[in-house]
């Protein structure tokens, strides 16, 4: 094939936006598509095959877009882009960008950044019950919790309830100094983290002390009947199944349920079934029922952890099987 050259504008003010420091983004771009970028004057010329340009000047436009709209230009919005273009998936980010669920203390806006995150708050927009599963990283519970945040100071719901089950990830902490709120507060400190962010802490303390915010461990909820409340269930991977129908029957008039899980990251005891793996199965399909399934793309933190999580699902998808192959093996001597 030969060689096509192709030419764009991208403004002084936007070209270190889109680049990156010391032009590591568009050598990503380069290096990507084996492509080449010459800047002169504001002027980019791309060049390389004709496919390869194309999709890197549809990069280059969305990121010069994205940085027009006052976004600062991240790794991860540049791995986003590279992967939607190597797949040729489809799927507007611009569009994504534009709506802005909430923000920060800081005035940051709080965006969907991905496809599988753009899904999942449109579950939540949509339905009464939404399940966000995915790895570490994927902004499951902050998502939720802009929602929730956003919903309350609209006056859709009357208050936010925010759980998950008091569980040590791995390791015994043994008993803890304090009142009953100063043990089980460092199982939820994650919670407090995200609402602080993004509703600031003298606000967050206002209300809770109103009862409109309220941060407790699952076991609290039996008995109870939650209405008109944005309701989200944080690491639900570590519920029993009867905590889990314990929760979903707690559920009244007027109210918003998330819940959130990694079903690769539970602490529950050796051969302890989780109540979010039964759920899924119980109320999949029901009407009014979301079930979002986020992965490795939806990654949001440091390019590294997506690196890391990726890892890990090649891992344990060449362990599984490797046991179904020596499952066959052992049936085939027992025949």
């Amino acid at each position: 094939m030969g060689i096509l050259e192709r030419t764009m504008q991208i403004p002084t003010e936007h070209e270190a936006n889109v680049f990156g420091q010391l032009d590591t983004y568009a050598k990503k771009i380069e290096r990507t598509f084996h492509v080449t970028l010459i800047e002169r004057n504001g002027e980019i010329k791309i060049m390389g095959e004709e496919g390869r340009t194309k999709r890197a000047q549809e990069i280059l436009e969305k990121l010069l877009e994205l940085s027009r709209r006052g976004n600062v230009i991240t790794e991860q919005n540049v791995n986003y882009l590279i992967s939607l273009a190597m797949e040729d998936e489809a799927g507007d980010v611009l569009e994504m960008d534009k709506e802005v669920i909430a923000y920060t203390v800081q005035g940051k806006p709080v965006k969907a950044k991905t496809l599988g995150q753009k899904s999942y708050v449109d579950a939540m927009k949509k339905d009464m019950i939404v399940f966000g599963l995915g790895p570490a990283g994927t902004g499951k519970t902050y998502l939720a919790m802009a929602m929730a945040i956003a919903a309350f100071k609209n006056n859709e719901v009357a208050r936010i309830i925010l759980t998950r089950p008091a569980i040590e990830a791995g390791e015994k902490l043994g008993f803890l100094p304090g009142d009953l709120q100063s043990k089980i507060d460092p199982y939820l400190r994650p919670l407090y983290d995200a609402l602080y962010q993004i509703m600031g802490a003298e606000s967050f303390l206002k209300n809770s002390e109103k009862g409109l915010i309220e941060v407790a461990p699952l076991a609290y909820m039996r008995g109870r009947t939650l209405d008109n409340a944005f309701i989200i269930l944080d690491e639900a991977q570590n519920t029993t199944p009867a905590q889990m129908k314990m929760f979903l029957t707690r559920i009244g008039f007027g109210s918003k349920v998330v819940i959130t899980g990694d079903e690769t990251q539970k602490d529950l005891p050796s051969g302890q079934t989780s109540g979010l793996d039964v759920a899924v199965r119980v109320v999949n399909g029901l009407d009014g029922i979301s079930i979002c399934h986020l992965t490795s793309k939806d990654v949001v933190r440091h390019p590294l952890v997506q690196k890391i999580v990726k890892a890990y699902e090649n891992y344990e998808k060449k362990e599984e099987s490797q046991r179904r192959g020596t499952r066959r093996k052992s049936k085939k001597y027992r025949g």
